[in-house]
């Protein structure tokens, strides 16, 4: 396969950031299997791929592209993208299905729906949030490695039997991530990637039910951060028995959303929901407001009267006789009357009755429209 995307993820080489490699994107994608289980073609499933920090979106894409390639009769795949970059994140919306350009803290995605989690975080340590240095140079205002806060806030998202690819730095096994592989994932295997300039590794392993973690995991786990597996490349050729990445029927219930927008992003989805916006079908929908009102058989009685005030139908713009200008809305409130009877019986002894009544009582609330120096006062008569 030519991983097309791959030329165009060199142009965003900056600041630190390098993509996948395109050598390494290949010897993943032997690994990978789409779910065939309901049979081929699979109509009406979907395969769910999520890259929480995605960069510009050409690794998720090659991997997109791979499978369909591979598998053009299985089932339709969706991808997902998460970037803090701005630029690279604009640039992932163009091949990627949908990316939101955020940090993965304030982003909201169902748990336990994602089939595969493509998970090359960034390297290093985060900064505590009470930090005031420029960098986390100080240890005192480091926080966790970002590798280990990756892992656990997005493996969740993972569905029982979703799968796992994790590239992070061999060196950065530490006993914390090592555990939590081995309590959550089943047949781990620890592969050094072909691209050495991070010393990177390539974990693979499918999501299971929280457990014991087992001790010859561990053991693996410590031995290649330690850098004794450093010989285990990645191999050209896969021939082990291959990683299923597990569907669900097509439309099933999913959360992808950013908890703020900004104003690009907002107009992006404005524009892509334009037809389903209630502006487009204004006139249409608030047709019966333009034509004429009916005006009722009598005058309305103080009843009527009350009973549109208690209902909020009195409201608009009305003119008093001496010319000023309100807009009023109707409402009514529950007022609470308390009274307290005493009585006091021949031998002396003092009762007292308290009693609650309910009173309901209409209110209209206005707003002089009257030019002059009560323009915009609020009145209130009940």
């Amino acid at each position: 396969m030519a991983l097309i995307f791959q030329r165009l993820a060199r142009n965003f080489i900056k600041n630190g950031y390098f993509p996948t490699d395109g050598e390494t994107l290949s010897r993943i994608l032997p690994m990978l299997i789409p779910d065939l289980s309901g049979g081929v073609p699979c109509e009406g499933r979907t395969i769910r791929m999520l890259d929480p920090c995605c960069g510009e979106g050409a690794a998720l894409a090659d991997l997109c592209q791979g499978l369909c390639n591979s598998w053009p009769h299985g089932p339709f795949i969706e991808t997902y993208g998460v970037e803090f970059d701005q630029e690279r994140a604009w640039h992932a919306k163009t091949i990627v299905q949908s990316v939101i350009h955020s940090d993965i803290h304030d982003v909201v995605i169902k748990p336990r729906t994602v089939g595969l989690l493509f998970l090359n975080p960034p390297y290093g340590f985060g900064l505590k949030d009470n930090a005031t240095g420029a960098v986390a140079s100080d240890t005192n205002e480091r926080a966790e490695r970002l590798e280990r806060t990756f892992l656990k806030k997005t493996a969740p998202l993972l569905m029982i039997g979703g799968v796992l690819v994790y590239i992070i730095p061999h060196y950065a096994l530490d006993d914390e991530i090592r555990t939590y592989l081995a309590r959550n994932f089943t047949d781990l295997r620890f592969f050094m990637a072909p691209e050495q300039q991070f010393k990177q590794c390539v974990i693979v392993g499918a999501k299971c039910k929280p457990g014991h973690p087992r001790k010859d995991v561990l053991d693996m786990l410590t031995r290649a951060q330690a850098g004794e597996l450093n010989n285990q490349e990645l191999p050209r050729q896969w021939t082990q028995e291959r990683y299923v990445v597990p569907s669900v029927a097509y439309g099933s219930e999913f959360d992808f959303r950013a908890v703020r927008l900004d104003g690009p992003q907002l107009a992006q989805e404005l524009d892509r929901w334009q037809n389903s916006l209630l502006w487009t079908g204004f006139d249409t929908t608030f047709s019966q407001a333009k034509s004429e009102h009916r005006r009722p058989l009598r005058d309305m009685t103080k009843w009527h009267l009350a009973l549109a005030l208690a209902a909020g139908q009195v409201t608009g713009r009305i003119e008093s006789k001496d010319g000023r200008v309100f807009l009023i809305k109707g409402d009514t409130f529950k007022k609470k009357e308390r009274t307290v009877a005493t009585q006091v019986d021949d031998n002396g002894n003092v009762t007292e009755t308290v009693t609650m009544l309910d009173r309901f009582v209409p209110v209209i609330n206005a707003i002089d429209f009257t030019p002059g120096d009560r323009l915009g006062q609020i009145v209130k008569i009940s």
